[in-house]
């Protein structure tokens, strides 16, 4: 009887893995965009005991960056063990130097590669195979896969094949399209892929390797009468490629009944225009050529498997000898050649060999789907039709307008050509569950049925509270529509604020099904829905339905998580699949997803399906299908922010044409964009109670977002507010001016801190509550008033002098696309009310920089001269560096200035006073106050006083005033990839200011582990807890001696983390700040609004530590150490693990383990606090005396 057909549900990344965890004794590992779950699901495999091959568990190992993790495959190579790694865009780029070496080598081995755009102008995580293209000359096989089934099928032909000709394989898939694309697949088991491995190429690979007992050796230096000869000498390897492929190809293809070969034909067998192209794109020009055959069209399509050795004898042996025309498609830009990779091999191919020349077709090339830009088979049909022209264009684009250089060709209007087939569209917001919600949704589908389905999502840049779309299809036949749901039959808007933020109901079919989560009831909602989607619900019969599951979230404890209850509803209102049967996986897979979190929350989500029947149908009038248009809001703003930055902020910025993005072709971007956003996706947002405020300005200075703030007014700016205010009690400076404490309630994202925080009147409460959104939607007029009308007071007192007073500068850091209750961007936001208006910042990519910068979305912006902080980031790894250069560069320039002003003092022309004042810049040219308090007199006078050197300085006059330099980054640069350049920077003595948001995870690739990870905390690649302390970077800095140092938790003081950034900043040399950030990847089980408390909780059982090191103190003979932490509650400290699911699931999961480490964990803090009190003790009065 022959084995029953295995099918799994999963995605691009998870099929990779599956593969490479049978083959691989060994995988070194670092995480980056799209490809970290690949390495995930490695380390979760090993944690759990999960055999490979050879029927043991493989060795995990965290590298500290790309280029680590490509030196360890090599080592691990070396020594005999079949080794892996995954990665993509910049990080590939880390591993060529060993990638020629492994290469050279001929060392067996597979990188998987989930293809992702290479950061240029901007940074994209997104598909493209700009990453791998930049390979292509290293030596390594390159071997593509189109779509999750092929990820698993052609990972195992890169295995079985690497071991078989001793060339390494650089196994890719489109990034985002097919790595996170989840679809139902059939696995290969392990004992059918047994028998195809070589095992004698296996052991010969074993003999092979650097022993003591078989000594050779490798590496060595060769010149030039032998380099080019010896070479050479490995072309019979490559050579042999091909056909181990293709051997291997047939192989599987024998297990699993799917035809793959280097090259494969699919289309007309006489067509006449043939499309060349390799990835995921070739499943969409399946369905077109369906499609154009169904009507007659003779065309074709041959797909790229085996890139790299490119194999003419395979490409000619599919290639029809009809074919006219081909278009070649590349996936890639390659600026200034002639012609894209795919493009100019298939050019070559058919210019050098006879065969090909035979059939002499006429050839252009493409180039498509940068940043997985969409590509559809409208789009496809579009390139055919290219081809039919007397003279079809070459070299050009689709899927864009280019109305600059015009290469694109002409849009096509979206149709659907596959019939039979469910589409759905999920609109919700980041972190409320919905993406989660709909995996499982798909899978329950794909596991407990025989349809086929697929899923993917689509995401902004922004954190949790960003926009989110998932694409789900179910069919009856496998689905091979790799592009967005364009034409669905259900659309669930998750978020009431959508309704007029996007076109929620685009593309959705006649008599399509309509489900809404809304507060609103009834005629209430009908008069509340804009005209322009009851227009469309009227004129195309579409069923609507509505559940107010916020509120039912709220009832049942669940918070703002209405993920579970909106997919009940989904299955009862669609019945895709039996009621029952839906609820009963659904419930499975709770226990599945939430069990690590408690029963407590597993009990609420059973909840919360129950109760996913509480929807209503709402009446649809006839007449609305004649309804107006609704009005466009009319905006007083600057044209970019109407023309560029809403259009891409409504989902629509694939409608903008190149010419919109003139004057910005190198990536610079406007500041201030974010404050035009007011998107109101909170559905709770602080209501302010005037009489219990006593002025303290927390509120302000822990809101991640600064969506709130106090707004000090005089008498005039006061009457024109009628709202509540109070008289100012202090400081003096204000006196008899009012107060009020106002709430952008647009811009909140509702986390709570402020309200939590609020210590209020000790008689009557607290100063805020958090009130539901609509209640307060008034205040809205309320901040437009105040941030128009209303001047910044902060003139009045001195901003850095106390936590209140700095509240009453202008934050210029605001609405940034961070989570809700984010820890991070209270820090960010606070030096940038201290030092905002002469700031510079490098900082490294991750979460900081993607809710920094994200387009259209800046953040950062200006005060009211219009100064603010310029920001610019570079690469993950270079960080520090990157300042550095920016503070070497100032140096340079005001070295010049200095020599200017020198020199001007020589003229016997200059003025008396200009003289003055230009010694007195010498002076105090260090001097940030004294600075900027006499630039203006000192341009106005080389404006006055004309000569070579005023003309100079004028020339480079933004020098005068000495700029703030600041470094930002998370603990994965600072511990990790970037600390190399973090010790170079700090060993420099140059007066730079280096500020660590440590939130002990990669936060921005998922919560990863890295050197700042505590002992016995649960994260990505420490599934089973981490075994090892976490690194003391800030001890390690101290030991420079020269370098200022702190480590400070806002939420646990706000005076010391006030302190140690002012005393950083004014430090004259290197400064580092180490800052405690709770982050959503924690799990904290009372929510992120409890953010600051957590930090509170944190230092005060020991688990953080409040010191500062600086070294200015030795000069007057004190020790420059200050412990600012309290003794700790030790009791307290493993209560505060289990307060996190980052800790708690690891007692679920290991519970023996879990105890030994989080007893290892405390006695680990005590240890270090303990060293802490020991330096606290130090006489430095005796180091004074010696000098």
């Amino acid at each position: 009887m022959a084995n029953e057909k295995k099918f799994v549900t999963c995605d691009g990344n998870w099929a990779a893995a599956h593969i490479a965890y049978l083959f691989s004794e060994h995988a070194a590992i670092y995480p980056i965009t799209p490809s970290s779950t690949m390495a995930e699901y490695v380390d979760e495999w090993a944690a759990q005991g999960k055999k490979n091959l050879f029927g043991e568990v493989v060795k995990v190992t965290e590298m500290q960056s790309e280029g680590g993790a490509a030196g360890a495959v090599h080592g691990s190579l070396q020594a005999g063990a079949l080794t892996t790694t995954f990665t993509a865009s910049q990080g590939l780029l880390l591993m060529i130097p060993n990638m020629y070496k492994i290469a050279g080598e001929m060392l067996p081995t597979v990188f998987h590669v989930s293809a992702r755009t290479l950061a240029s102008h901007a940074l994209s995580i997104f598909g493209d195979h700009q990453d791998v293209m930049a390979c292509r000359q290293t030596g390594f096989a390159m071997l593509a896969s189109a779509s999750v089934q092929e990820a698993l099928d052609m990972a195992a032909v890169a295995h079985l094949s690497t071991i078989k000709s001793n060339i390494p394989f650089l196994h890719f898939f489109d990034g985002f399209r097919t790595s996170h694309e989840i679809q139902k697949i059939e696995l290969i088991e392990q004992e059918e892929i047994a028998p195809l491995v070589d095992w004698e190429s296996i052991q010969a690979f074993r003999d092979r390797a650097l022993s003591p007992l078989s000594p050779v050796v490798r590496g060595t230096a060769e010149n030039p009468e032998t380099f080019f000869t010896h070479k050479e000498s490995e072309n019979p390897f490559y050579n042999a490629v091909p056909d181990i492929v293709a051997d291997y190809m047939k192989e599987i293809s024998a297990i699993t009944g799917r035809n793959y070969a280097p090259f494969t034909y699919y289309g007309a067998e006489d067509a006449d225009r043939v499309i060349i192209v390799m990835g995921s794109a070739t499943e969409a020009v399946k369905e077109a050529i369906d499609y154009m055959s169904e009507r007659g069209e003779k065309v074709g399509l041959v797909s790229v498997h085996l890139y790299r050795p490119f194999s003419v004898k395979y490409l000619a042996a599919v290639m029809p000898k009809t074919v006219k025309r081909i278009a070649v498609l590349d996936r890639t830009k390659e600026p200034g050649s002639n012609g894209e990779p795919l493009y100019l091999d298939v050019v070559e191919a058919f210019n050098s060999t006879p065969e090909l020349q035979a059939i002499n077709p006429i050839i252009v090339g493409g180039r498509f789907g940068l940043s997985s830009c969409d590509t559809t088979p409208a789009l496809i049909m579009g390139v055919y039709e290219n081809l039919a022209l007397p003279e079809p264009k070459n070299h050009f684009t689709f899927g864009i307008e280019d109305d600059v250089t015009f290469l694109s060709l002409p849009k096509k209007e979206e149709i659907a050509v596959v019939d039979g087939m469910f589409e759905a569209k999920f609109y919700g917001l980041g972190a409320d569950g919905t993406v989660g919600a709909n995996k499982n949704s798909v899978k329950i589908i794909g596991d407990n049925t025989k349809k086929h389905c697929q899923a993917y999502f689509s995401y902004d840049s922004k954190k949790s509270g960003g926009f989110t779309c998932s694409h789900l299809r179910f069919g009856d036949k496998p689905i091979r529509s790799t592009y967005l749901v364009n034409t669905p039959n259900f659309v669930a808007c998750h978020v009431q604020a959508y309704l007029r933020m996007y076109d929620v109901t685009r593309g959705l079919r006649n008599g399509g099904t309509f489900l809404l989560n809304t507060v609103w009831e009834g005629d209430e909602l009908a008069k509340n829905l804009p005209n322009n989607i009851k227009r469309y619900f009227a004129q195309n019969n579409i069923t609507v339905y509505y559940i107010n599951a916020t509120k039912i979230a709220q009832e049942i404890g669940l918070g703002n998580r209405t993920n579970t209850i909106l997919q009940s509803a989904f299955f009862r209102i669609t019945q895709v699949i039996p009621v029952d049967l839906a609820i009963e996986q659904m419930k499975k897979f709770i226990v599945k997803s939430y069990g690590k979190k408690g029963q407590d929350v597993v009990d609420k989500n059973y909840a919360a399906v129950d109760r996913g029947g509480e929807y209503r149908q709402l009446a649809i009038d006839p007449n609305w299908a004649k309804l107006p248009a609704d009005v466009e809001e009319k905006r007083n703003e600057p044209e970019f922010i109407t023309k560029i930055v809403r259009t891409i902020n409504a989902q629509k910025g694939a409608d903008l044409p190149v010419s919109a993005f003139k004057g910005l072709e190198d990536g610079t971007w406007p500041v201030g964009t974010s404050a035009y956003e007011k998107r109101g996706v909170s559905a709770f947002v602080p209501r302010w109670n005037a009489e219990n405020c006593i002025q303290c300005n927390r509120c302000s200075l822990v809101c991640p977002h600064a969506a709130i703030r106090p707004f000090v007014m005089d008498e005039n700016e006061s009457a024109g507010i009628n709202a509540d205010k109070i008289e100012m009690k202090a400081p003096a400076a204000m006196k008899g001016m009012h107060l009020r404490i106002q709430v952008s309630v647009l811009d909140c994202l509702g986390c709570g801190n402020c309200a939590d925080i609020c210590p209020g009147h000790p008689k009557t409460g607290k100063a805020l509550t958090m009130v539901p959104l609509e209640e307060e939607r008034h205040e809205a007029a309320n901040w437009d008033y105040c941030v128009k009308n209303v001047k910044s007071k902060q003139s009045l007192v001195d901003v850095k002098s106390n936590p209140k007073n700095s509240q009453f500068a202008t934050p210029l850091f605001e609405f940034s696309g961070a989570c809700s209750g984010c820890g991070e961007t209270p820090y960010v936001k606070l030096l940038t009310q201290l030092f905002g208006d002469r700031q510079v910042i490098a900082n490294a990519t991750g979460c900081s920089s993607i809710y920094t910068a994200s387009v259209p979305s800046t953040p950062y912006t200006t005060n009211e001269k219009g100064e603010g902080p310029a920001w610019a980031n570079s690469l993950f790894e270079d960080f520090c560096e990157f300042g550095l250069g920016m503070k070497l560069a100032e140096n340079k320039m005001r070295a010049r200035l200095e020599h200017l002003f020198t020199e001007m003092q020589t003229y016997r022309s200059c003025p008396e006073e200009v003289k003055e004042l230009a010694q007195k810049w010498i002076e105090n040219k260090e001097s940030a106050e004294v600075t900027k308090e006499i630039a203006p007199a000192i341009i106005k006078a080389c404006e006055e006083y004309e000569s070579e050197a005023s003309e100079q300085i004028l020339a480079i006059k933004q020098y005068i005033v000495k700029r703030s330099q600041w470094i930002i980054g998370g603990d994965g640069a600072s511990y990790d990839i970037g600390y190399g350049g973090l010790d170079h920077v700090i060993a420099s003595g140059e007066d730079v200011n280096i500020l660590v948001l440590d939130t002990e995870v990669y936060s921005n690739t998922g919560g990863q582990s890295s050197k700042a990870t505590p002992l016995g905390a649960v994260a990505k690649f420490a599934a089973a807890g981490k075994r090892i302390r976490k690194k003391d970077l800030g001890m390690i800095a101290t030991t420079y001696g020269y370098v200022y140092v702190a480590q400070i938790a806002l939420g646990a003081s706000y005076d010391q983390c006030l302190k140690a950034i002012r005393e950083a900043e004014a430090y004259p040399g290197p400064s580092l700040v180490i800052a405690y950030a709770p982050c959503i990847n924690h799990g904290i089980k009372r929510g992120m609004g409890k953010a600051q408390a957590e930090q509170q909780a944190a230092v005060e059982c020991g688990y953080w530590h409040l010191w500062r090191y600086n070294p200015a103190l030795e000069d007057e003979g004190k020790n420059p150490f200050t412990l600012d932490s309290k003794e700790p509650q030790w009791e307290k400290f493993q209560e505060f693990l289990q307060g996190e699911v980052r800790y708690a699931s690891l007692a679920k999961q290991f519970p023996a383990e879990a105890h030994e480490l989080f007893a290892a964990a405390e006695g680990m803090a005590k240890k270090r606090y303990a060293s802490y009190q020991r330096m606290a003790r130090l006489d430095w009065s005796a180091n004074k005396d010696a000098e």
